[in-house]
């Protein structure tokens, strides 16, 4: 915290700056984005599978890099929620892309289903107790983890039962996951930038 000195040399503390912008809307952004692309597929809107390489520079470079970075400034803000949360998806993804680029295709056709199951399933156990703590941070933010949550756990069953359909109701469910994202990533930077509530995010602690 800073100190000016007035003209009756009173000493008078300044307000301290946080040490970086903040980066949640970057981190939101990010993901409600990467979610959103893969989601058109696992909904099976876009049935082409070709296609689905489109993933992929957005999980490197957005979804994983972008949101990485997010983490690491939340870290810089000591914000351990934000900062476990968007370094440990961003690495997600980073590992999607790796998974999907380099593994996935060499795995014997006729299990590669439990792998894919398996990655799922850890990603809905860390999610599902990242849902918990964020009761304690704001609607929005509870809201991105709920349907998150919900999302992996349906592409997991999905996926190891290897459900067609239960994997289209997991795609649908990132689509909402996604707009919520994107819903609370605008309230950030809009009410920073505005100075002012403009869309609320409900904090769920007392400010």
């Amino acid at each position: 915290m800073a100190t000016t000195t007035t003209p009756h040399h009173e000493v008078v503390a300044e307000p301290a700056l946080p040490a970086v912008a903040d980066p949640a809307p970057l981190g939101l952004a990010a993901f409600a984005m990467t979610t959103f692309v893969l989601s058109v597929f696992n909904a099976h809107i876009i049935t082409d599978a070709k296609l689905e390489g489109v993933v992929l520079p957005l999980a490197l470079f957005y979804g994983g890099l972008g949101q990485f970075l997010a983490g690491m400034w939340e870290f810089k803000n000591r914000n351990t929620f934000g900062a476990l949360a968007f370094s440990s998806y961003g690495a997600f993804w980073l590992a999607y892309a790796a998974y999907a680029k380099f593994v996935a295709g060499g795995l014997p056709a006729s299990d590669a289903y439990k792998a894919t199951g398996l990655f799922l399933l850890v990603w809905t156990i860390f999610t599902a107790y990242m849902l918990i703590a964020s009761l304690r941070v704001s609607v929005a933010v509870a809201a991105v983890f709920l349907t998150l949550a919900l999302t992996f756990l349906f592409l997991t069953i999905g996926a190891l039962d290897q459900s067609t359909t239960i994997t289209k109701v997991g795609g649908w469910l990132g689509l909402i996951t996604a707009v919520v994202a994107w819903y609370a990533s605008f309230a950030g930077v809009l009410n920073a930038t505005w100075r002012r509530t403009v869309l609320p995010v409900v904090p769920l602690v007392p400010q």
